[in-house]
């Protein structure tokens, strides 16, 4: 029952990120934002994608380097060491969101990590780094739900908006800004 219960709900998540996708919920990038990474021209205004553009925003400084990761849609490789499907890593902007361009394999449900690696030693440092997924789960002390991190990439760009998510306190991991709708 509760594996039923599951797979309708997951049913349910994917038609609604679908339905939103098709409406248009997701704008396209502004000419007004700087979009970087080695695939930035998967992203440029006429580009046929499909691409994801991961604006991730919510830094708690701008120390270290930025690190975004694409898995498949198959929920038991969602952050699974060697199950990535791609990876970009960039050394932090001055400021502002960084928006970075990920040209996609093929249309379809991905999920994304993104980790602000601050100390730079190029794996989660729960004390000290920031860490975000698409969909902007809610974040304990385990990994989200591949669910609640999925999206949907259809024909040109898609755009993923990430907060970061910092350690605060002993057992607290959250946003240090608020969630932009």
């Amino acid at each position: 029952m509760l594996k039923q219960t599951n797979a309708v709900f997951r049913g349910f998540v994917r038609s609604l990120v679908a339905t939103t996708v098709a409406l248009g919920a997701f704008s396209a990038p502004s000419a007004a934002q700087t979009i970087i990474g080695p695939e930035a021209s998967a992203c440029a205004p006429g580009a046929r994608g499909p691409a994801a553009l991961v604006r991730v925003y919510g830094f708690k400084d701008r120390g270290g380097n930025l690190r975004v990761q694409l898995y498949s849609d198959n929920p038991d490789e969602f952050l699974e060491k060697g199950k990535k499907l791609k990876r970009i890593e960039l050394p932090m902007t001055g400021s502002g969101d960084m928006n970075v361009c990920m040209a996609l394999p093929r249309h379809g449900e991905f999920s994304m990590a993104v980790l602000h690696d601050r100390d730079t030693n190029g794996k989660l440092s729960i004390s000290k780094d920031g860490v975000g997924f698409s969909g902007n789960p809610k974040l304990g002390l385990s990994k989200p739900d591949y669910e609640d991190a999925m999206f949907v990439a259809r024909d040109g760009v898609t755009v993923v908006d990430v907060i970061l998510n910092y350690r605060q306190g002993l057992l607290s991991v959250k946003p240090l800004v608020a969630r932009r709708d």
